[in-house]
């Protein structure tokens, strides 16, 4: 059953950057010097023989320069976000954390997800 549904997305998938591809005039082997990808894998995805990870898709996506979202969505413009529950509802000490955390380094958010899971633990 899953095998139907990653065979469906390869195709459409594959068809959007065939369509992407040859409105900007680009040929499969443009794509694989811009992208790294062999000629042979960029076939087999824009004819829907296999599905591409979302780290190759941001391949394609730069080597159209395009956004990587923009292989997935049809419509104009940005897709609109998707409604979240508000912050507002998260007390002082929750927003201050993750002020605090948005301006880390990755190194020192890895740090402090560890220390909390150790706390969390006791």
């Amino acid at each position: 059953m899953g095998f139907g549904f990653c065979s469906n997305h390869a195709m459409d998938v594959g068809k959007r950057l065939r369509q992407l591809r040859e409105v900007k005039g680009l040929s499969q082997g443009d794509i694989e010097r811009r992208s790294g990808l062999l000629r042979s894998y960029i076939s087999r995805v824009e004819g829907g023989y296999t599905a591409p990870s979302l780290a190759t898709m941001d391949k394609f996506a730069k080597a159209l320069e395009i956004e990587t979202y923009q292989l997935l969505y049809h419509g104009e413009g940005k897709p609109a976000a998707p409604k979240v529950p508000e912050q507002m509802s998260l007390g002082k000490p929750v927003k201050r954390l993750m002020k605090c955390f948005e301006s880390m380094s990755t190194t020192n958010r890895r740090l402090l997800i560890s220390m909390a899971e150790k706390l969390g633990k006791h």
